[in-house]
């Protein structure tokens, strides 16, 4: 019996170790650095290809502002042309003809050379492109309008970068001058236009782009216009008296107004 016991030590010994070792084995791939780092590494990396994308398209985005700048309109043998601009970041995005000859062989010549001079006028970034051959006269005023709308871009953008320089007073932002132009009123003896200076957001200035002339018209015209624009200042919204004699200049005069101040945000 005493010859036994050692035997039945290194049994129970030999048991035991190799439990041990069992259970050491089956801990570790839980509990191996390794693994855990790998598993979280995962994570970490959707995380690192998401942020680029994130953050590269809110930059582009607040920093560029959009607006629009209206041109002059000018008058041709066929017609109005006058030209509207779409800006972003300092550069035309879209430009457009918000008046053109129209009626007749006009409408053609207009259907043929606008899209084409919308086209030139946002690849060129000026106005020095070409004329429509055909258009001639719609080409030449679609230019001066142009570069008109251009002139007022560069100048909103020279004084928005002095005041934001500036920064010693936020009433200057505030106060800032600027001129909108409304749309095009048809009445029945000519269209009507309107263009404000808006600062500190009341109406500084008001005149008449574009007013109906030819005949009776024109002393209607000289008799209403400077009535219109001065209660235009005066009263700094569209609610204004229609001028006796000159009704229909005086309604075609407050539709744009009325939409000059919507542009303003007024």
């Amino acid at each position: 019996m005493r010859k036994s016991h050692p035997i039945r030590r290194v049994v129970l010994a030999t048991a035991a170790t190799v439990s041990g070792v069992v259970l050491l084995l089956a801990l570790k791939p839980a509990s191996d650095p390794a693994a855990a780092s790998a598993a979280g590494a995962a994570p970490q990396a959707t995380a690192g290809q998401q942020s680029p994308q994130g953050g590269t398209q809110p930059v582009g985005a607040s920093g560029s502002s959009a607006g629009t700048v209206t041109g002059d309109a000018t008058q041709t043998q066929y017609g109005t042309v006058q030209v509207r601009l779409t800006v972003a970041g300092g550069r035309i995005t879209r430009a457009e003809a918000v008046q053109a000859p129209k009626g007749g062989l006009s409408d053609q010549k207009t259907a043929l050379a606008i899209p084409k001079l919308n086209q030139e006028a946002v690849a060129a970034q000026s106005a020095q492109i070409d004329a429509v051959s055909g258009a001639t006269y719609t080409s030449n005023g679609y230019k001066k309008s142009l570069q008109s709308a251009l002139d007022r871009m560069k100048t909103a953008g020279s004084s928005g970068s002095g005041s934001a320089g500036s920064g010693t007073s936020g009433s200057s932002g505030t106060a800032q001058a600027r001129t909108v132009t409304g749309k095009v009123a048809q009445t029945q003896y000519g269209p009507v236009q309107v263009r404000i200076t808006v600062s500190g957001g009341k109406i500084t200035k008001a005149d008449a782009v574009q007013a109906p002339k030819g005949g009776l018209s024109d002393q209607k015209t000289a008799m209403a216009v400077p009535k219109l624009n001065q209660e235009a200042v005066t009263a700094g919204n569209a609610n204004i008296d229609a001028v006796s004699g000159a009704t229909y200049t005086s309604t075609g005069y407050k539709k744009s107004l009325q939409s000059a101040l919507d542009q303003a945000g007024g």
